[in-house]
């Protein structure tokens, strides 16, 4: 990393720490934090005294932040609001869930208390929170939380358990110094994964772009257009006709609507809308049946290479792909299933439904909806341009060209941000475990910083 190490280390009796610096300490977290779980919910007033006050869950703590908007209320007595208080630079750690997950509370609008999901971490003496921030994210990205918890049922980071956590404690000073250290490099490297997302975004909006121009005005910018009389669809080439996906295809079958039976040694795949992104169908990771399964699955259709799936349920919903020749699938929940009429190119249809165009005229049915569904009947509707079939063919060669040039810039954002996320952990390990010296690092002060 090109950082100095310290001259001495001895070797730790904490269990996830292999050595620490000849001058650290070797102590737990009760011993120099205070800490408090939350209150559980309360829902009514039982009491005259009671108070509605806002309270924070575990859900508002992400790692490095903590959402402090459109807070929920409970009741409580003084006493109690007294006690779960929280303040501004109060650590708070997640008791269930992401066990572990942690952030330090900025500006919050008082009172303000804790439920019992969280808990609230406060320095007793010579340390620092900021640094054990930092070394909750370290215990975290080692796995000790899951082998500190009790993982037969739902995980759970008690008091006790937090408590008794091993700490390798460096003088104040030097707590500050780490904390300070890693406060300015994590915001590095956060900046340069936020750029690498900001063009993630970018390209799948410009991919999109190009998916929905060249299936609704083709490849020749200078072909007489018309309106096609559909607001999704806008001008079309004069030439093309207008047509619904029913007519637009030989077969349409929806999934059989119960859940499949699965087996992990089982020799048939089945697609579920995880396995589905715009264009592509990802088997990586798909669920797996035995033959008996798979013909109860198929006993509307058989799936055949060539056929388009589409997902029409669930936040993933609106992506189709097309089958491969290998390995045979059938579809999961949630999933429909097209073979294109013989005037229709299957592969420009899986591109005409994945653009934008199709996509809203489904939206109709997910509005206000928490689980969006779209009905199969408003899916067999959909207002398709049909270009003739030579052009079609032409279009699908080349948003395959296309979208393989988006798929390796998009490859390599994902390489560079997954680079930038093992390094940013790796030198908070090496900071809160003292295998590098940061002491005489040169960092900006906060003017600087804030003129940057």
């Amino acid at each position: 990393m090109g950082y100095p190490v310290y001259p001495r280390y001895k070797q730790s009796r904490i269990d996830w720490v292999d050595q620490i610096p000849e001058h650290w300490q070797e102590t737990s977290i009760k011993r120099y934090f205070s800490i408090q779980l939350g209150k559980m919910l309360q829902p009514q007033s039982l009491e005259p005294k009671d108070l509605e006050v806002s309270y924070l869950r575990a859900a508002n703590v992400q790692w490095e932040s903590v959402d402090t908007n459109d807070l929920p209320k409970m009741w409580a007595t003084p006493d109690e609001i007294e006690k779960f208080s929280v303040k501004e630079g109060d650590l708070l750690i997640c008791e269930g869930g992401e066990v572990g997950r942690t952030a330090t509370l900025g500006q919050i609008e008082n009172p303000c208390i804790i439920q019992n999901a969280l808990h609230r971490v406060r320095s007793t003496k010579n340390t620092s929170t900021a640094y054990l921030k930092y070394l909750m994210r370290h215990i975290a990205d080692t796995g000790w939380f899951s082998i500190l918890c009790n993982k037969t049922t739902i995980a759970h980071l008690t008091g006790e358990k937090l408590a008794e956590i091993g700490l390798p404690l460096a003088p104040l000073s030097e707590q500050q110094t780490i904390a300070r250290f890693l406060d300015h490099k994590t915001a590095q490297i956060d900046a340069l994964i936020a750029k690498k997302e900001a063009l993630l975004q970018k390209l799948a909006e410009k991919r999109a772009a190009l998916i929905s121009q060249a299936v609704t005005q083709g490849l020749d910018p200078t072909v007489p257009m018309k309106d096609s009389g559909v607001a999704w669809l806008g001008q079309i080439p004069a030439h093309w006709g207008m047509t619904r996906l029913k007519y637009a295809t030989a077969l349409i079958v929806d999934c059989p609507h119960d859940t499949p039976r699965y087996s992990p040694e089982g020799d048939f795949l089945v697609v579920r809308t995880a396995d589905l992104s715009s264009g592509v169908m990802d088997l990586s990771s798909a669920y797996r049946v035995d033959e008996d399964e798979y013909l109860k699955r198929i006993r509307r259709a058989e799936v055949k290479p060539g056929d388009i799936l589409y997902g029409r349920e669930g936040e993933r919903w609106g992506f189709a792909a097309e089958v491969p020749e290998e390995p045979k699938v059938c579809l999961g929940q949630r999933m429909m299933q097209f073979r294109a009429s013989a005037h229709f190119c299957p592969h420009y249809l899986m591109w005409h439904l994945n653009a934008d165009c199709v996509y809203q005229q489904g939206v109709v049915d997910t509005y206000g909806s928490t689980a969006p569904h779209v009905n199969v009947e408003t899916i067999k509707n959909y207002w398709l341009v049909e270009p003739p079939l030579t052009e079609q063919k032409a279009i699908a060669k080349h948003l395959d060209a296309v979208t393989t040039k988006f798929a390796k810039q998009v490859a390599a954002a994902h390489r560079a941000i997954s680079t930038l996320s093992e390094y940013r952990a790796a030198l908070i390990t090496a900071a809160v475990t003292g295998q590098i010296d940061v002491r005489g690092v040169s960092l900006p002060d906060s003017s600087q910083q804030e003129a940057a």
